[in-house]
């Protein structure tokens, strides 16, 4: 692996590979001191052109650990102000030495362009609502770490998936895996020809609760309230929000995701977020060993230590 840009170019069998290597950074994590010289010497540049809490220091983290120097690029106070076109911001960063680029951009494309300018490995951090590769990366470990075999686990993701880059990745890699994956929301939140991602269809979350071993809530975004695409945030909770009623209606042994931030009374009910089936947390500390993974592989090719060292 040299880039990582989508789901796709892994396949199962990619996926499965990052898996295995992300259970050796797992016990890497788990060392008092968490840490190893498996990419000393590298410099990973972390590119980001929209706001992030979680990718970004969950990448930032995982290059440390992994003893790579970090370069961070900030879009609010670079040259980009000054009209700087993003070939020149890239190969500025480029030529300061750089082994990896982390690039998160709001348009639909631009990891895919970046990596035809740069020498650089190139590692989509989210692009526009197209792909959020190492979310969906992270997301499948998690369910893997429970102990879940994905052929035939019925997964549904909820909310708007339209916009989301999430989904996509998401619905990619379960189905990749073996999984059955229903999307569930509103006409107005699902894109044109929705049936092309592979995915069941729904419009009533009560109606999959029960039949559902995973439920993944994502993050009602307030613009699209500018766009009248739903009546109000109010009644999308109440209409697909997890409610403190809806939560009974999942089996015991079902899990409950989000990527990240949540919108408490929107997509899921303060009370309900304390649920034990909540695997919130997990996904973020997983999120530092799947990037750990991620990078490792796309610079293993020439990293001189041993993961384990």
């Amino acid at each position: 692996m040299t880039d990582l840009l989508t789901i796709d170019q892994l396949g199962p069998d990619g996926i499965r590979e990052v898996m295995a290597c992300a259970d050796a950074m797992a016990e890497v994590c788990s060392r008092p001191v968490p840490k190893v010289p498996a990419l000393k010497g590298r410099t990973v540049a972390s590119m980001f052109f929209e706001d992030s809490t979680r990718t970004r220091t969950s990448f930032e983290t995982a290059a440390r650990r992994l003893s790579a120097d970090v370069l961070n690029f900030s879009a609010s106070s670079s040259s980009v102000n000054k009209g700087e076109s993003l070939r020149d911001t890239v190969e500025t960063i480029e030529a300061m030495g750089v082994d990896a680029i982390v690039v998160r951009h709001r348009s639909s494309g631009a990891p895919q362009q970046i990596a035809r300018w740069a020498d650089a490995a190139v590692i989509n951090a989210g692009d526009g609502w197209h792909a959020h590769p190492t979310q969906s990366l992270l997301d499948v470990y998690t369910i893997r770490a429970e102990g879940r075999s994905f052929e035939g686990l019925r997964i549904g993701i909820v909310g708007d998936i339209s916009h989301s880059r999430v989904a996509r990745s998401n619905i990619a890699a379960y189905l990749a895996l073996g999984a059955e994956v229903t999307v569930v929301a509103p006409p107005t939140l699902l894109p044109p020809h929705v049936e092309a991602l592979g995915a069941s269809v729904s419009h009533d979350l009560d109606a999959v609760l029960a039949e559902t071993d995973v439920l993944y809530l994502l993050r009602m975004q307030r613009e699209r309230m500018d766009q009248a695409l739903v009546p109000s945030l109010g009644e999308y909770h109440r209409a697909f929000g997890l409610t403190l009623d809806r939560a009974k209606s999942l089996s015991g042994s079902a899990l409950i995701m989000h990527p990240g931030p949540m919108n408490r009374g929107v997509e899921i009910s303060p009370e309900v977020i304390d649920d034990p089936r909540v695997r919130v947390l997990n996904q973020v500390t997983n999120g530092v060993i799947v990037r750990m993974a991620v990078l490792y592989l796309v610079l293993a090719s020439t990293a001189s230590d041993g993961v384990a060292s």
